[in-house]
């Protein structure tokens, strides 16, 4: 399985799955509660973002616990969704958004998965905080589907 949804707000059940199974996977950080399931054959991980029934509010995510469970279970690429608004009145409600950068007003949490020690010192480049082949995947899919996007 290289592939997972993280469902965000509005989206917490995995309905285009099927033989759908559940999965507890300790981390480092914590446990985090993963949903594997088929889609076309491929095997694919779903995780909600914000826990069962959207129960965890955005500043108590355990998201490093998130990433790292999925990384553990062998996932190579991840799509999450979002549901937010836009001050650019070309953005309607309705409309995709493929993200290419992004600020977090997120307090009292964690920001890194890197706290020193035998690790060392690391410095994480956020140039492109996107995969930039998903975004053009995402994008053209979109298009190809009648669906209005915006790429940024």
């Amino acid at each position: 399985m290289n592939v997972a949804i993280i469902g965000g707000t509005g989206v917490y059940d995995p309905k285009i799955l099927s033989d759908l199974r559940e999965e507890r996977v300790g981390t480092p950080y914590g446990e985090a509660m993963v949903r594997i399931g088929t889609f076309q054959g491929r095997e694919v991980a779903f995780l909600a973002r914000h826990g069962s029934g959207h129960s965890v509010p955005p500043h108590r995510i355990n998201y490093r616990a998130n990433i790292k469970a999925l990384q553990q279970i062998g996932v190579k690429r991840v799509l999450a969704t979002a549901a937010v608004g836009s001050c650019n009145p070309e953005m309607k409600p309705g409309d995709f958004v493929i993200a290419n950068d992004f600020i977090d007003f997120t307090k009292a949490r964690s920001y890194t998965f890197f706290e020193g020690g035998p690790d060392g010192v690391v410095h994480t480049d956020f140039t492109e905080p996107y995969c930039p082949d998903l975004r053009v995947l995402l994008y053209g899919a979109a298009r190809d589907l009648g669906i209005t996007a915006h790429p940024g």
